[in-house]
């Protein structure tokens, strides 16, 4: 049952290739699939050190978290490389290694690239360590490291030129990660029927301001880009940040349903650990395909 969990990656690639055909003429850049695959990684590092704050029995799982970290890391990478590509004018495969060079130290997206390398590898390489010493190890440094990875991006995209708009672009991109990467952690590593009874009221309670942040970042973030209702449908941006909206809309109206029915259910123990789960992997593979969306969105002409 578990094992479905991995509908997450093709729910993301889906959003993203539903994007080039909604942006249709307009340009979608190639590493979109890539790139959402990367923030549902990195999200849900995040989420998996960020479990301890919902439970203090709850301990990250290092061996895990070293391993998508590594994972992260990797798509990070193919995202810094098809990115090269594109400003170079050539396909990934013709890509060579001088120019390659040249996009990361001469221009800013390489720059910002680099970075985000150092903060997963950063992260990996703690978690590593950390599963051979836990008794030594905090979630902290991975939480700092992987937020700083997360937003980086975001605060030096469409919105940092923007009045406020790399903090909304921030705020937007760390309450996304934590609402997908938390519940998806809970998805990972609870068990029983006593674990989803202690924890899903307090993820369910961090869900709710972190959902309405979303929005609220994500409405005004989107408006102040397409500077008025007509472009929502006139351009590939405003049609993409529309599908994105009616997703986030069902994902809010869901959560407010989830509220009252699964966690009550939950909390008082009528409700057992698969149909618990059940719930948690249909909520995530629909924010799998908002982050796919998402992510063209942010290389979206």
């Amino acid at each position: 049952m578990r094992s479905t969990l991995l509908l997450v990656v093709p729910a993301a690639v889906f959003g993203a290739a539903l994007a080039l055909l909604l942006a249709a003429p307009d340009a979608v850049q190639g590493e979109a699939p890539m790139r959402a695959l990367a923030d549902c990684a990195g999200a849900t590092v995040l989420g998996l050190a960020a479990l301890p704050r919902l439970h203090e029995r709850l301990t990250p799982p290092w061996r895990l978290l070293a391993a998508l970290g590594g994972l992260w890391t990797a798509m990070e990478f193919a995202v810094l490389a098809c990115e090269a590509a594109q400003v170079v004018g050539v396909p990934v495969s013709g890509l060579g290694a001088g120019d390659f060079g040249t996009y990361l130290i001469r221009v800013t997206g390489g720059q910002i690239g680099i970075a985000i390398l150092t903060g997963t590898l950063v992260v990996t390489g703690y978690c590593a360590l950390a599963y051979r010493r836990p008794e030594r190890a905090a979630a902290e440094p991975v939480l700092v490291f992987a937020a700083v990875a997360v937003v980086l991006r975001p605060i030096t995209g469409h919105m940092s030129q923007q009045p406020l708009g790399s903090v909304l672009g921030a705020v937007h991109a760390l309450a996304a990660a934590g609402w997908f990467g938390m519940l998806l952690a809970l998805a990972l590593v609870l068990r029983t029927r006593g674990e989803w009874a202690v924890v899903l009221p307090r993820y369910s309670s961090w869900a709710l301001p972190a959902a309405a942040t979303v929005a609220v970042t994500g409405i005004c973030n989107g408006l102040v880009r397409v500077k008025g209702l007509a472009p929502l449908v006139d351009t590939g941006y405003g049609r993409i940040l529309l599908a994105k909206t009616v997703l986030m809309a069902a994902l809010l109206l869901l959560g407010w349903w989830w509220r009252r029915t699964w966690v009550p259910q939950a909390s008082e123990h009528r409700l057992d650990a698969e149909a618990s789960l059940t719930r948690a992997i249909a909520e995530v593979v629909v924010m799998a395909l908002v982050f796919g969306l998402a992510a063209a969105l942010a290389v979206t002409a």
